[in-house]
């Protein structure tokens, strides 16, 4: 719902940058709000948000010699080509140089960003995004951290300041806006059917019942 005085802000993906944030194999392990196998499915759900709306994307560590850890490797081969930037001890992103220099290149003014941890990597980042006169999409299912109440906290100060706090289905919904656009069902359903099973199990039963469903004696009631 739309608060009074508070526009929907639709998400353009011809304007924004997908931030790819401290998605450590250390840092993984501190995440409690979500179960391992979960949140691993959706910070690769992030990631390949990048390669499927051909985004900007950039990726970013924090300290990953130490017990931060590097990077998941399955995000990297996703994005070969993508500015990496490797802090060697900024907590906050945007306290990094050339993390700074590489996401105002893109020219994009709209980011869409996840990291470990929520109250930290995510909300410190997005805080200084918004500073910066930046429209902010936080992708909550991407964003772990201690447990569901730090996790609650961290996305309410985030709205405060005006960040639009969003899950990940809202995300790609709002990025493709209409089934019959590019990319649209052809590229969306194959997705959905890796990374949101629900909605993947949906696709394929209606698959299902077009190509050689019957109705079974009861059913029709």
């Amino acid at each position: 719902m739309s608060t009074p005085g508070k526009p929907f802000v639709r998400i353009d993906k011809n304007d924004c940058v997908l931030l790819v944030v401290d998605h450590q194999i250390g840092l993984f392990q501190l995440v409690r709000d979500f179960g391992p196998e979960e949140f691993r499915n959706n910070i690769l759900a992030h990631a390949a948000t990048g390669k499927v709306f051909n985004l900007s994307t950039i990726l970013t560590t924090s300290a990953e010699t130490g017990p931060n850890g590097p990077l998941l490797k399955e995000i990297i081969a996703m994005h070969p080509d993508a500015p990496f930037i490797k802090r060697q001890g900024e907590v906050n992103a945007w306290d990094n140089p050339d993390f700074r220099a590489a996401v105002k290149a893109t020219g994009k003014k709209q980011v869409i960003l996840a990291g470990i941890v929520t109250d930290v990597c995510t909300a410190f980042l997005a805080l200084s995004l918004i500073e910066e006169g930046y429209t902010v999409f936080a992708n909550a299912d991407a964003s772990g951290t201690f447990n569901a109440q730090v996790a609650a906290t961290a996305n309410d100060r985030m709205r405060a300041a005006g960040v639009h706090v969003c899950s990940q289905f809202a995300v790609n919904c709002d990025l493709m806006r209409d089934w019959r656009n590019t990319p649209g069902s052809l590229e969306m359903l194959p997705y959905y059917d890796t990374y949101l099973t629900q909605y993947g199990f949906v696709a394929r039963g209606h698959a299902a019942a077009v190509q050689d469903g019957t109705i079974l004696p009861g059913e029709s009631a």
